[in-house]
């Protein structure tokens, strides 16, 4: 069986003016990091460096992690975070908490600086700003000292006012209906 279709001509589109942008993923639903990371997956189709810093995940295992590591070294991924503060018996406290969230910022301000990524990923910082692990002057100075074509994307519930304000692209994933509320466990490749 031979395919008819005749060849598919496919334009690359090449933005007049390449700009980075801010771009937040915030809202209550599930699917803010899988957002981030569809956009990474996309990112390294063109060849683009990514470093993602997730601030609240480091205490149980997620696909990310790995899945990373086969976008050929384009993706490096700091699992920063000791885990949902105050979440699931979580046995650090706010102050371990606050200080590994603190040399995050310090890892983000490192990576930012080396000018080898086109995109920084902030991963549930929006949860690390409301919980005061992350002051809001730290969020808004390192949004402001991003370079002008480097894209931020920063992912969490409740993203501050003073955060949206800033970004250039705000989506807000509602949950309509998730499997939790039904007592089915998280699943992986789908949940984590």
């Amino acid at each position: 069986m031979t395919d008819a279709r005749p060849e598919r001509v496919v334009d690359r589109l090449v933005p007049k003016k390449p700009q980075g942008l801010v771009v937040v993923i915030t809202g209550n639903g599930k699917g803010k990091t899988t957002s981030a990371m569809g956009m990474v997956l996309r990112a390294s189709g063109h060849g683009l460096r990514t470093c993602i810093i997730q601030f609240m995940k480091g205490d149980l295992y997620s696909g990310e992690w790995d899945g990373v590591k086969l976008l050929g070294g384009l993706v490096e991924l700091h699992a920063t975070g000791m885990g949902f503060c105050g979440l699931l018996g979580n046995p650090y406290s706010r102050a371990e908490h606050r200080a590994s969230a603190q040399a995050a910022v310090e890892l983000v301000r490192e990576k930012m600086a080396t000018g080898s990524f086109d995109i920084v990923v902030l991963d549930e910082i929006n949860n690390a700003l409301q919980l005061k692990l992350v002051d809001l002057e730290q969020v808004l100075q390192v949004i402001a000292a991003r370079p002008v074509q480097m894209h931020l994307i920063l992912t969490g519930r409740n993203a501050a006012p003073e955060v949206i304000a800033q970004a250039d692209t705000v989506s807000e994933v509602c949950e309509i209906k998730h499997a939790y509320r039904k007592e089915i466990e998280p699943q992986p490749g789908i949940d984590y």
